[in-house]
């Protein structure tokens, strides 16, 4: 049975690889933000090579530039063909007019499967009212990944999860209308997963993840396997 490998790719980016399956969410690979805000000046160098990795499936949780940013997806979108692209439809609109690969409206409720996961849209509680969270889940195994997306603590959100979870993975930054670190604990320790992994930290803050104080917690490490 093959493993699955997870990396971070700093704020809410995450890589999923299985044999010669790749999955990435939300990949923030630019500077797009400190453009619109000088504030926000990323503190971890983007790494550019992770271009040259074709996807065999996006996934994109909502249009904020942090999660859908036009420099980054325009050049995963442009570069490459044929892929599966899964958004809600605040980024369907805008990703569609790349062209050239397969783009899926996934908003929440709804499900997709291919390449031996399936791809489940869940309830956020964020600022774009069409934001999902996303549930991976991994068909050989059974194990079922979830990303919160940006999201505040709702108790509507619970209904829509599956009841074995391994690893989730969720904001602990407490602005921008995402949960803050007690929230986040409170919200991972009702989903009962396995494992809990904060991010949405570090990118444009000085956030020290040891504050989350969470059972089972593994704090992510920028460009590494998250070991899990």
């Amino acid at each position: 049975m093959n493993k699955i490998k997870i990396m971070w790719l700093g704020q809410a980016g995450l890589l999923f690889e299985k044999k010669d399956i790749k999955i990435i969410v939300d990949p923030y690979l630019s500077d797009s933000v400190e453009k619109i805000n000088p504030k926000n000046h990323r503190l971890v160098k983007a790494d550019n090579s992770f271009f040259d990795i074709r996807p065999s499936v996006m996934i994109f949780t909502h249009n904020h530039l942090d999660h859908f940013d036009p420099e980054t997806a325009g050049e995963y979108l442009k570069r490459y063909k044929d892929m599966t692209v899964l958004c809600p439809m605040s980024v369907w609109e805008k990703a569609r007019e790349y062209g050239n690969n397969n783009y899926v409206l996934l908003d929440r409720g709804t499900e997709w499967t291919e390449y031996g996961f399936k791809f489940t849209a869940v309830k956020a509680v964020h600022s774009d009212e069409n934001a999902i969270g996303v549930v991976i889940t991994d068909e050989e195994t059974g194990e079922n990944y979830y990303i919160t997306g940006d999201t505040l603590y709702s108790v509507e959100i619970f209904g829509y999860l599956p009841k074995d979870i391994k690893v989730v993975f969720l904001p602990v930054n407490g602005v921008g209308n995402n949960m803050n670190m007690t929230d986040a604990a409170r919200f991972a320790e009702k989903t009962k997963a396995e494992k809990v992994v904060p991010i949405h930290f570090g990118m444009f803050d000085e956030i020290d993840p040891e504050k989350f104080i969470c059972r089972n917690k593994v704090i992510p490490k920028i460009y590494e396997e998250i070991k899990i």
